[in-house]
């Protein structure tokens, strides 16, 4: 791993449970740890992102992306739906509509993929 990487992630942890601790800090950590290809602390943070802000349309539809990445279509689709809905509250058209699209890929993946 390249040394600069693991300075930003370890800057960025250092702000963790601060004043400063928040969904934007937890989704730039996880981009940074994806960054570094450690995909499962970088699900970690999103989750944590969307515990501060449960309507953060652009962390769900990483999560999302993440979790398709490592295999985790269930959790994927999931994370897409709730990511939609959040989407909607809040107006954000652009990550409706892209969440949509990943969620509909996913599916026809899912049933491409089935025995049958």
């Amino acid at each position: 791993m390249n040394q600069r990487a693991n300075e930003a992630v370890s800057r960025l942890q250092q702000l963790c449970g601060g004043p400063r601790d928040g969904a934007l800090l937890r989704v730039t950590l996880a981009n940074a740890l994806l960054a570094q290809g450690d995909a499962v602390a970088a699900i970690g943070e999103l989750r944590r992102a969307l515990g501060f802000d449960p309507d953060y349309s652009a962390a769900w539809k990483l999560l999302g992306n993440t979790l398709v990445e490592s295999n985790d279509t269930q959790a994927a689709a999931d994370a897409y739906r709730a990511g939609i809905a959040a989407a909607i509250k809040r107006g954000d058209k652009q990550a409706e509509n892209e969440m949509q699209v990943f969620l509909r890929r996913l599916q026809k993946r899912r049933r491409d993929a089935a025995p049958g």
